[in-house]
């Protein structure tokens, strides 16, 4: 725990950013029978039943220091969908960084093995040099900056009935606009 403590009070780097990272899955759904108009004073009325239209993934990076976060909306949460989007944060994110520090719960998929199980060893190697990947430790999650982002994104964002996964990603992108 105090290894974590200690990223945290590292002064800002650009050259090392410290990017805290975390996933959520969200189940698309949609209104079977449309909800009744909102009157003053009352919340929206909608039926309990609902139908499944799937899911999707949301990769959220957050940098606490520069108060920035973007999140990434995918299909699955397989471990190459991990590696491509630890590939995204490395080659489109942060690409002048030497090194990033970054943060993640200690999921299955969530190590360099990912990279190597995705792509060639020469790319998998690279992107594990740029990387200095720090475990928060079991049951200390919440340590991760990036879970209590995700906490806000389902208050502020996904707190309601989403249908399709691209309403579902302008929705998160108009989250990620208005919060950066």
């Amino acid at each position: 725990m105090e290894h974590i403590l200690e990223l945290y009070q590292k002064p800002y780097d650009p050259r090392r950013p410290l990017v805290c990272f975390d996933e959520k899955s969200v189940q698309l759904l949609a209104h079977i029978t449309t909800p009744l108009i909102l009157q003053p004073g009352q919340a929206i009325r909608q039926d309990y039943e609902y139908k499944r239209n799937g899911t999707r993934n949301l990769f959220l990076f957050v940098e606490p220091k520069a108060g920035s976060r973007q999140v990434l909306v995918t299909n699955r949460r397989t471990k190459r969908d991990f590696a491509q989007a630890m590939r995204y944060l490395v080659d489109i994110m942060y690409p002048e960084a030497e090194c990033i520090d970054i943060v993640m719960d200690n999921l299955n998929t969530h190590s360099p093995a990912s990279f190597y199980a995705t792509f060639p060893p020469s790319e998998a190697r690279r992107l594990t040099e740029r990387l200095e990947i720090h475990h928060t430790p079991k049951h200390g999650s919440w340590l991760n900056i990036a879970e209590c982002e995700l906490s806000v994104l389902g208050r502020q964002c996904l707190a309601r009935r989403i249908d399709d996964g691209q309403r579902l990603a302008d929705e998160v992108a108009a989250w990620e606009a208005d919060r950066n």
